[in-house]
């Protein structure tokens, strides 16, 4: 299949008329992804792509030729398969992990496994089981965790791998390992703790970016340390002069032998230029005066940088190595496809087929495979088919000054054909801190602007993506002035005559949900709902229940983004608060999330109930964890929220949200 540009104008341009049918089922939005990683073997034969197979992820190899499936991997356990990496034109290596919620990476299992493309030659490579067969697999210690450093595709017999070591004082160290025995030598060891090693174009260690979260005027404040391997084998840390305030990482090493890097004096966002190995001198390629780097695009080499994308609003793609010839391809995809974001996600060892991924606010996702020699782009797979960008809403940038004059921006996700006093749901993100919205396809806001209402996502201080000053700014603000920024907010959205004051809702998940019940707290005549999904209500609880706590580091963060002092944290927290909530709540939560607890969602429950303003629904949902994983699960989720926004903001005019 092969596209042409006038068509995909024509598409894009066509006006859209609102009808009764876009209402898209709830079932379709909660349906799992097609596919996640993909990429195509060094020489072009196979397709090996992650596939959701009900709620694991499979892995899934496929020949390039016909697309036909020849292998279909699925792991035991409830695991899924987590990275993946060609190590050869016909071998594969991978990994497992189990899924944490939505709201919460997946964490792998550290186990390793390699297999040929068709299944031949199984292997376990990196085991924590004392029935790993010597040979085949080594039983390695709970503190070690592998990860991969390069593939090395042209030499199948091995791949480099960085040993994390977990235990106090442990020093990261490289190794090469046997792709099918498992064996591995030792190759070089980080110069102290917590280091990340990089390599250089011909795949020997150079480099390690070594991260310090101990501050001792804030207890918690991370920082990193550059260090460089000499041929003498020998670590020296990399310093500055004394009026450079800039801090360092290399990022990886062109094929050219180029080292790049990301400097930043923590007062601007880093700028992303090459680092001179004889001089340790930095030369910024870019810097966005908002905005961080959000994304690198590589070249077919895979370790070519020729573009950057920066997200301050709306994307910005910015080529850095503009004489390139992978830049010109760049170039004329995303003239192929306007309005999306074009990426290269692998490539042939000779650069001749690449695969390219497309997406856009409204469109979920496409992969294409483009063939240099003749210039085609030919059509593979749809990420959710099911999912018509025609029927999706376009997401817009905004920005506003809040009342202290910070700049303050988010991301309006707007229902087709209406743009004026909408209904309108206030949407935090989770994290707080180094968190961040973005422009892109999200479902969950499409499927509320599907049922008519604007979803409004704020990037308010302390996400991430706009420099350590912004997220810096978050830290002791929860309650204070990061809810401030929601709230002038909203009313910004309100007097810009986007949403209907009388048609307010706020709705979050994890810190989300603190601040959409803390926004029902402090601010009881501005919403007319609140919706709470895995979130905390308690402050002091996050001190002795939920994974955060459980580490040194853990604590010394709690300390700084929330403080100590426990009668300040009750009055910042909403379950102590709930005699001022005057308005219809909604709680969920999973009975076996270790982020968020549940007895954070029965804390709040409780002081409701206590307060003479029961939640009107509560959902504590067993085998789930921080955000709902099981499709089920999320239908019945969404179904009983969009009844609940219906009942208290909805216009009366929408098809009902139905769940088929």
């Amino acid at each position: 299949m092969y596209l042409k540009q006038a068509m995909i104008v024509a598409l894009l341009a066509a006006p859209h008329v609102v009808h009764a049918d876009d209402a898209v089922p709830i079932q379709e939005f909660v349906r799992h992804a097609q596919y996640s990683a993909t990429k195509i073997s060094p020489d072009g034969t196979y397709l090996a792509l992650t596939v959701q197979q009900g709620d694991v992820m499979s892995l899934a190899v496929l020949r390039m030729q016909d697309m036909q499936v020849i292998r279909i991997t699925r792991l035991t356990d409830g695991e899924s398969v987590g990275g993946f990496y060609w190590v050869g034109p016909n071998r594969l290596m991978y990994t497992s992990a189990k899924n944490f919620g939505t709201y919460a990476s997946p964490f792998g299992t550290d186990e390793w496994y390699a297999m040929d493309a068709n299944g031949g030659r199984p292997r376990t490579l990196v085991s924590y089981s004392a029935g790993a067969t010597a040979g085949r697999s080594k039983m390695v210690h709970y503190s070690e965790a592998y990860s991969m450093l390069d593939p090395l595709p042209d030499d199948e017999s091995k791949a480099l791998m960085q040993i994390n070591d977990a235990s106090p004082g442990g020093r990261n160290t490289v190794v090469a390992i046997d792709t099918v025995t498992g064996r591995r030598q030792v190759i070089a060891r980080a110069p102290r703790e917590d280091c990340e090693i990089v390599l250089d174009a011909s795949h020997q260690p150079r480099y390690a970016n070594c991260v310090e979260n101990r501050d001792e005027k804030l207890g918690y404040d991370e920082h990193t340390e550059l260090y460089r391997l000499g041929h003498d084998n020998t670590w020296t840390r990399i310093e500055h002069a004394k009026n450079d305030p800039r801090s360092m990482n290399v990022i990886g090493t062109a094929a050219d032998g180029r080292i790049y890097a990301l400097a930043s004096d923590h007062s601007k966002p880093a700028a992303f230029g090459v680092l001179d190995p004889a001089t340790d001198e930095f030369h910024s390629l870019y810097q966005d005066p908002v905005a961080g780097i959000h994304d690198y695009l590589y070249a077919a080499d895979e370790s070519t940088v020729v573009g950057v994308v920066t997200m301050g609003g709306a994307p910005h793609v910015e080529l850095v190595d503009s004489k390139h010839p992978d830049a010109v391809v760049y170039g004329s995809l995303s003239k192929a496809f306007p309005g999306e974001l074009v990426d290269v996600t692998s490539a042939t060892r000779d650069g001749k087929r690449l695969v390219v991924a497309v997406h856009s606010d409204i469109d979920p996702g496409q992969l294409y495979l483009f063939d240099r020699d003749t210039g085609s782009v030919r059509f593979l797979m749809k990420n959710r088919p099911s999912l018509d960008p025609a029927k999706m809403a376009h997401v817009l940038p905004f920005s506003f000054k809040a009342r202290d004059g910070k700049t303050i921006y988010g991301y309006m996700t707007v229902p087709r054909g209406k743009s004026k006093g909408l209904p309108t749901i206030i949407h935090p993100h989770g994290g707080p801190i180094g968190i961040r919205d973005d422009w892109g396809f999200d479902w969950e806001s499409q499927l509320l602007a599907n049922r008519g209402y604007l979803v409004v996502q704020v990037n308010f201080r302390g996400s991430g993506g706009y420099g350590k000053a912004f997220e810096d700014a978050g830290h002791g603000e929860w309650g204070r002035k990061m809810q401030d920024d929601l709230t002038d907010a909203t009313h910004w959205v309100i007097d810009q005559g986007y949403s209907n004051p009388k048609r307010m809702c706020i709705y979050g998940a994890s810190y989300g949900g603190y601040a959409s019940l803390m926004g029902a707290a402090s601010e009881p005549s501005l919403y007319q709902c609140a919706v709470g999904y895995v979130g905390v209500y308690d402050l002091n609880m996050m001190f002795h229940k939920g994974d955060i706590s459980e580490g040194d580091s853990g604590q010394r963060y709690l300390k700084r983004t929330l403080g100590g002092d426990t009668p300040e944290l009750r009055e910042r927290s909403p379950a102590y608060l709930a005699d001022r909530i005057k308005v219809p709540v909604f709680l969920a939560a999973g009975l076996k999330d270790v982020r968020a607890p549940h007895q954070q969602t029965e804390a709040m429950r409780d002081a409701l109930k206590t307060a003479g303003h029961p939640a009107d629904v509560v959902i504590l949902q067993p085998n789930e964890m921080h955000g709902f994983y099981d499709e089920d699960a999320n239908l019945n989720l969404y179904t009983k929220m969009l009844a609940f926004f219906d009942k208290y903001i909805g216009d009366g005019d929408r098809p009902v949200a139905a769940a088929h």
